[in-house]
């Protein structure tokens, strides 16, 4: 069976920009695939900041990030609902996912850290996530809230997720060298396959 061939997708055109407001939290987002690494992020929890600009940085996007929120009674929200908006910008910077890659996968050292993460940009959300933290708190960041930050990500992005610590032994470069994985590995699954001309690389011709 021949699939229709469709418009190559040119880079410069994947961009999104979200806003998301509730009682708890109000955060401005925006993305572009097919940036340089540049990045304002601004969350009023530092490490979390620090994770969102390794990741820009090391996929190559632009993302600026804006959120305020309830942090003084529990970061949770905040943190939750910048992976919320995150993955809702990725999907949407994404449209129809025509000419893309889709699968990607990085091992990243970080010091005794390596982390190893897997995507899978097919259109359907997952979240695998093996990454455990010896202390509560890395910097303000609560550790647990790394995994629900990643699960948000996930769901809302439609993206399989996998994310597997192989060694490590601090906490700051277990978390950092994750999320430099895991911008390698979106890099690679969001870049266009030009012999794709255009199509969706599925089976199914849609994701």
């Amino acid at each position: 069976m021949l699939c229709g061939r469709s418009e190559p997708v040119l880079p410069g055109n994947r961009a999104a920009r979200i806003e998301r407001k509730t009682r708890e939290t109000q955060i401005s987002l925006s993305l572009d695939l097919d940036g340089s690494g540049r990045y304002t992020v601004s969350t009023g929890i530092g490490m979390l900041d620090h994770l969102l600009e390794s990741l820009a940085r090391h996929a190559l996007f632009d993302l600026d990030v804006q959120a305020t929120g309830d942090i003084e009674r529990d970061p949770h929200h905040l943190i939750e609902d910048v992976g919320i908006v995150l993955g809702r910008a990725l999907d949407q910077a994404l449209g129809e996912r025509r000419g893309i890659v889709r699968f990607g996968q990085a091992i990243v050292p970080m010091d005794e850290a390596l982390a190893l993460v897997a995507v899978d940009l097919g259109g359907r959300g997952h979240a695998s996530i093996d990454l455990e933290f010896d202390r509560e708190l890395i910097g303000q960041l609560p550790a647990e809230n790394v995994e629900h930050l990643l699960a948000g990500f996930a769901q809302e992005g439609r993206l399989n997720l996998h994310v597997r610590l192989l060694a490590g032994a601090n906490d700051h470069h277990r978390a950092e060298a994750a999320f430099k994985a895991l911008a390698r590995a979106l890099s690679a699954a969001v870049r266009i396959d030009e012999r794709l001309a255009g199509e969706v690389p599925s089976t199914k011709d849609v994701l």
